[in-house]
């Protein structure tokens, strides 16, 4: 040992000589326990140490510091007590909360982690969201400077997110900062290199680092659409606070030309919003100014009392049609504009709410505008337990009119003698108490239930023959009953419990004349499993059929005994009538005289380990035929492997089948792809192709899309992305297509499903 050795104390001499004799390397130890507050102790070991107690230290020959969670790694150390300062040299290696850096020199301040790296090569751990693969940074610098825990400045330096080895993707900058704490990378003086070739250059930029906000330029979107040709659009996103933020984002059409669009967010404990706003103030196709409006917000004013405004305006009919890229969009024919107060009284609610439409008509399937509720009010209560019943009350107060823009359209909504009733407006005044006793034992329920229902109508531009006022009253009961009965089965080699649920329902109504009502809101309902056990085959007030009918349906479950949770369920049920029906929707509607209806029938779960089935049908036995049938069954035996087939049929009115996958090809390479076609119309109705490649640290997309936008017409649309892991996308994002389109899409560089289904055969 050196003789500046000789300075330590005699304990120090003592640690020294007992790890050497056990063949340990010497370690420094502060003598003093840490005071509270203080930093972690400093170790250090090396094959030759010499120093100053309590001043500094040196150390060579496989040098290793500690401190917490840091470590430093070097041929030469020198570690000074006062300013906490470890200054390194010759293969230095510096790992800090799974960061790690390696370079020629290192100056650091450890607890502060402030310091110089020289010629280093880094590795930092960016966060992922839950559900996808981790993502780490790595690149080289010929300095980085240490700012502060996660905080680094880096000079002449190149950043990926490819794994060592792989060089796919890169920015290479003259600076960049990297400030994790606000999840924050900005870089300045540099290009975006892919697969060798410079594809972007950056003055400067910033980018998030942990998938969170921050204001800037969003990579530019690039698409295209049959109707409106090459569309760019270059988002500008601010974020305002931490509960609101906007983005800006011109929108350039080769066709039309220029579209301004704007969205504000916010959020708050008391309430949220999202508003919406696009302009073009010339459509060079169409020779006229266009915009859209969409306002969403949600306000909580007490813990009682809450509200919501849904309002929505474009300029044209055939806005969506023309603009959008969406299936679901393009088919929208009415805009609502509606607002509603809520207030929550503990055993009864009350609503208030104003509401009109917009109608965009189609002019190849013209449709009547719906009324506009000017005012609605509703009062709603149910009373459980009181003296061993419930009692209950459903009451409405809506004025029906129609807008400034009504034109007249006609139709013969009502049994008014082929006149037309399209223009009557008027207010209808519903009052329906109603009493029940359930009755409930281990296995079995009885629930009687009788009700008073009585309705006012006040009309005015009725037609000829119509009355001012309309009074209509009746009676409605009914008898709900049902068992259970459980058995423990075996399938497939595995055991479950299955269930056996018996349901009888019988509902009572007698006869009203209600032919000289209008109709403001009410229509047939779709004749489903929930329908059959209800108390009215008409939705809306202006209609309540006459019944005296027996709902006869059984369900049975298989349920898995450990967790109890379903695995299969089917069930079966069918009317039967005791009388003829009398009230019809109007004269252009028959009324039933069959004695039984069609039956329903549905099987949905699991049927294998990657297989879910989901049908239902419809099947008329008078005429052995199917009135309606949906079939759809899913194949999925890992993340980004989905296979769905899909019939639907509607007697007179659908017949369509629909497949879509996403499969992978080799190679990295996917396939993803839908194919929805009418059999009935022999046409398309959508599809949509393409490809993905996953990189590793990149992903590619390709996708083609064409879909009816109306009668007679289609909309095609063009995405074409690359996605850089934890640095941006570049393109048009075809994900919310791919996930519409396809059930069961898993992105790329997900680990596991968003919701993963139960798994019986684990």
């Amino acid at each position: 040992m050196k003789s500046s050795m000789r300075q330590f104390a005699p304990a120090l001499a003592l640690l020294f000589c007992a790890s050497l004799a056990q063949g340990q390397e010497p370690r420094l130890r502060p003598a003093a326990a840490r005071p509270a507050g203080a930093s972690a102790p400093v170790t250090i070991t090396a094959d030759r140490m010499e120093g100053y107690a309590n001043k500094e230290t040196s150390a060579s020959g496989n040098a290793e510091l500690r401190q917490d969670k840091v470590s430093i790694h070097a041929d030469r150390l020198l570690y000074l007590y006062a300013t906490d300062e470890v200054q390194a040299s010759g293969g230095v290696r510096l790992a800090r909360d799974g960061d790690r850096m390696s370079g020629t020199g290192l100056r650091l301040r450890v607890h502060d982690n402030v310091g110089q790296f020289d010629q280093a090569d880094y590795e930092f751990s960016l966060r992922s969201r839950a559900g996808y693969a981790p993502v780490r940074a790595r690149g080289t610098a010929d300095v980085i400077k240490l700012e502060g825990k996660n905080k680094y400045h880096l000079e002449n330096a190149t950043f990926t997110t490819c794994k060592p080895g792989n060089d796919d993707w890169y920015l290479q900058v003259g600076e960049l900062d990297l400030d994790m704490t606000r999840d924050l990378g900005t870089a300045r003086r540099g290009k975006l290199v892919f697969k060798g070739a410079p594809i972007v250059y950056l003055p400067w930029v910033d980018f998030p680092l942990h998938n969170q906000r921050k204001s800037g330029f969003l990579p530019p979107t690039i698409g295209s659409t049959g109707k409106s040709g090459v569309e760019i659009s270059t988002p500008f996103y601010l974020n305002l606070a931490p509960d609101r933020d906007l983005t800006i984002a011109p929108r350039e059409f080769s066709k039309r030309g220029l579209q301004l669009t704007a969205q504000l967010r916010y959020v708050d404990r008391d309430y949220e919003g999202d508003a919406r706003f696009e302009h073009m103030s010339n459509d060079r196709v169409r020779n006229l100014g266009r915009f859209a409006t969409n306002i969403q917000h949600n306000q909580r004013f007490s813990g009682k009392l809450s509200g919501y405004l849904n309002l929505n305006k474009v300029s044209d009919d055939n806005y969506f049609r023309d603009l959008s890229s969406r299936i679901n969009i393009t088919s929208q024919t009415t805009l609502p504009r509606d607002g509603m107060l809520t207030y929550h009284g503990g055993w009864w609610v009350a609503t208030a709410r104003a509401q009109r439409f917009q109608t965009l008509q189609d002019p190849a399937n013209p449709v009547i505008p719906p009324y506009d509720r000017l005012p609605q009010f509703t009062l709603n209560a149910t009373r459980q337990y009181v003296g061993g019943v419930d009692l209950g009350l459903n009451s409405e107060f809506v004025k029906f009119d129609r807008g400034s823009g009504f034109t007249g359209v006609t139709a013969v909504p009502a049994n008014t003698g082929g006149v037309n009733a399209s223009e009557v407006v008027g207010s209808r005044l519903t009052m329906y108490p109603n009493i029940s006793m359930p009755l409930i034992a281990p296995g079995a329920y009885l629930t009687p239930k009788l009700g008073f229902h009585s309705t006012n109508y006040s009309l005015a531009r009725n037609p000829v023959g119509v009355a001012d006022t309309i009074q209509r009253s009746l009676p409605i009961a009914s008898l709900d009953s049902g068992l259970t009965f459980e058995r423990d089965s075996a399938f497939l080699g595995q055991n479950f419990r299955q269930t056996l649920e018996p349901r009888l329902y019988y509902l009572h109504a007698p006869y009203r004349d209600q032919s000289r009502i209008p109709l403001f809101d009410t229509g047939l309902a779709d004749f489903n499993y929930a329908q059959i056990f209800s108390e009215n085959l008409f939705n809306g007030g202006d209609r309540i059929a006459d019944a005296h009918q027996l709902t006869i349906a059984a369900t049975t479950r298989i349920l898995s005994p450990a967790s109890g949770q379903e695995v299969l369920k089917s069930t079966i049920g069918q009317r039967h009538y005791f009388q003829n029906q009398q009230v019809a929707l109007n004269d252009l509607t028959p009324t039933r005289t069959d004695k039984t209806s069609d039956f329903l029938a549905a099987v949905s779960g699991r049927i294998a380990r990657n297989w879910t089935l989901d049908s239902a049908l419809q099947y008329n036995p008078r005429r052995n035929f199917f009135e309606r049938l949906g079939l759809g069954a899913r194949y999925q035996p890992e993340i980004t492997k989905a296979l769905n087939l899909g019939y639907r049929f509607t007697r007179g009115s659908l017949n369509q089948v629909d497949v879509s996958a996403q499969w992978p090809l080799g190679g990295g390479w996917y396939g993803v792809g839908r194919y929805n076609y009418s059999l009935r119309d022999n046409r398309l109705v959508e599809s949509l192709g393409g490809f993905e490649y996953n990189g590793a640290c990149w992903i590619g997309r390709v996708v083609v899309q064409r879909f009816a936008a109306a009668t007679g017409n289609f909309t095609s649309a063009v995405f074409v992305q690359l996605e850089l892991n934890g640095f941006s996308r570049i393109g048009s994002n075809p994900l919310e297509t791919l996930k519409r389109n396809i059930p069961g899409y898993g992105r790329l560089d997900q680990t596991r499903p968003d919701s993963r289904p139960f798994d019986f055969y684990e």
